[in-house]
């Protein structure tokens, strides 16, 4: 247990984020999970709408540091990838 006045408040301060970077990690991963959920289920324009929302809170997640920017940048980019793919897939069979 921390001795000094300022370590014990550092504590509850790395408590308190570490709780709200928890909530904030727990949404992307339920982002993706949606996302990836309409692809199974070949629903792309809920898909396209849901990839908004995910792609706005990445930036979000980047600039607040909750996670590296290039990091956000490259998850966007590969779920964009595959709702891409998953509409060429779809588009192929009705042709």
């Amino acid at each position: 247990m921390a001795n000094l006045k300022s370590s014990k408040k550092d504590i509850r301060r790395a408590r308190r984020r570490r709780e709200r970077n928890k909530a904030q990690k727990t949404r992307l991963k339920n982002l993706r999970k949606k996302i990836l959920n309409l692809l199974q289920e070949s629903k792309i324009e809920e898909a396209k709408l849901a990839y908004r929302e995910y792609a706005k809170y990445l930036d979000r997640a980047g600039r607040k540091h909750l996670i590296h920017k290039r990091q956000a940048d490259r998850r966007k980019s590969r779920i964009a990838l595959l709702i891409n793919k998953k509409e060429k897939e779809l588009l192929e069979k009705k042709s």
